[in-house]
């Protein structure tokens, strides 16, 4: 009989639900359903009574895990600004059921998996969790397509993203364009590659880069927060996925994943004049 079928036989039982939350910039944070603060395997579970989760249904069949998860916005735990501001965006998390008059001794675990949407109402908060097994959803073979399918710097691609990446520093900033102190860019160098704030209110956020010119960044969206003059930033150099760039700026054309030269529906629009 294991430990959980020994608590659950007791005529009173004394559990509680804890969430483990990782994001994705490093930053892990433990809730408890309990009215006062748990500590187990040295992570501290503060009282959140007021975050529940959706009926949690286990099996042996294939259909995807999913769980919602409710809560108030707390100023220490989950706040609407990091919510806002995409931090919480595909976290890690963990569901456990323990008992909490011996935290730990009981320490059985739910489900696991990572945030999906997350919407806010009011001063309230709703997001989906999506489980392992939803990643059967993915296809199970590669289709063709003209462009590459890998991630530039993955194990596909197999480019060393470590000479394409530079730090630099915001020179002034306006809506979606940052201009960079000191200039020195290739345009286009860091069109469809990222950028990640090092210091700055947005610290740790990852952004999309449009386009680029020698001093100048375009981003896909604007910054939650308005970046300050002499904030740091990663900027790391993107790829159009087309097999001219592939080989001419990043000499890898031996590992691209695609098929630009295979006849397909757009045939005809490949070309100047067609129709």
């Amino acid at each position: 009989m294991s430990a959980l079928d020994v608590v659950l036989a007791q005529d009173l039982a004394c559990l509680a639900f804890c969430w483990r939350l990782d994001r994705r910039d490093g930053v892990t944070i433990g809730l408890t359903s309990h009215d006062r603060d748990l500590s187990v395997g040295g992570v501290l579970y503060r009282a959140a009574p007021g975050l529940v989760p959706s009926a949690v249904v286990q099996g042996t069949g294939l259909e995807p895990e999913s769980m919602d998860l409710r809560g108030a916005l707390t100023s220490d735990a989950i706040t609407a600004t990091d919510l806002e501001a995409g931090r919480w965006d595909g976290a890690g998390l963990r569901l456990y059921l323990t008992e909490w008059t011996a935290p730990g001794s009981v320490w059985f675990e739910l489900v696991r998996g990572e945030l999906g949407a997350i919407e806010r109402r009011g001063d309230a908060f709703s997001a989906e969790m999506r489980g392992p097994v939803a990643v059967l959803d993915r296809p199970v073979a590669p289709e063709t397509s003209p462009g590459c399918r890998a991630t530039l710097g993955d194990g596909k691609c197999r480019v060393d993203l470590a000479l394409h990446r530079r730090f630099a520093r915001v020179a002034s900033a306006s809506g979606q364009s940052i201009d960079i102190a000191g200039g020195g860019m290739t345009a286009g160098d860091y069109a469809f590659g990222a950028l990640r704030w090092m210091t700055g209110p947005d610290a740790g956020i990852v952004q999309d880069i449009a386009d680029n010119d020698a001093v100048r960044l375009t981003l896909t969206d604007a910054s939650f927060s308005a970046p300050v003059a002499g904030a740091l930033m990663l900027l790391t150099a993107g790829c159009d996925k087309r097999i001219d760039t592939c080989s001419a700026r990043f000499g890898n054309a031996l590992n691209f994943r695609g098929e630009p030269y295979l006849p397909g529906n757009d045939l005809l629009t490949r070309y100047p004049g067609g129709n």
